[in-house]
């Protein structure tokens, strides 16, 4: 059988080796995705602001955080559809790892997300 042709799209990242399965599995699939699908998050979750009227852009630096941190934190709809971008670039393999671990790997992804559209307000706020 032939290499799942979505690890051939995924950018390299370097990083550590790590014996712990759940840190690998951010290391050599999480952060890669998160990567390759940055424009694809920037763009819905800068639809999702001005879809539910929220004034990204009049809002400071502090209150554009809290706003990324509680949108994908609690709104499930954005969660779910960031989730499934995330999740759509699996091979059987990872999506095996990730339903054994789901609950450890979630808060990952979450963490992963927050962080990833916090370095980029900017690009967010132009995006709307």
């Amino acid at each position: 059988m032939s290499p799942d042709p979505r690890l051939q799209i995924r950018p390299q990242i370097e990083s550590l080796p790590t014996d712990h399965p759940a840190e690998a599995f951010l290391h050599q699939t999480l952060r890669p995705v998160l990567k390759l699908q940055n424009e694809l998050f920037l763009s819905i979750t800068s639809h999702f602001f001005v879809k539910r009227k929220i004034r990204f852009a009049t809002m400071d630096i502090a209150q554009q955080k809290q706003q990324v941190q509680h949108s994908i934190g609690k709104d499930n709809r954005l969660r779910g559809l960031l989730f499934g971008i995330i999740v759509g670039q699996f091979t059987k393999e990872e999506l095996d790892f990730y339903l054994k671990n789901e609950a450890e790997i979630n808060r990952r992804i979450t963490q992963l997300l927050v962080q990833r559209l916090h370095t980029q307000l900017e690009r967010l706020y132009h995006s709307s």
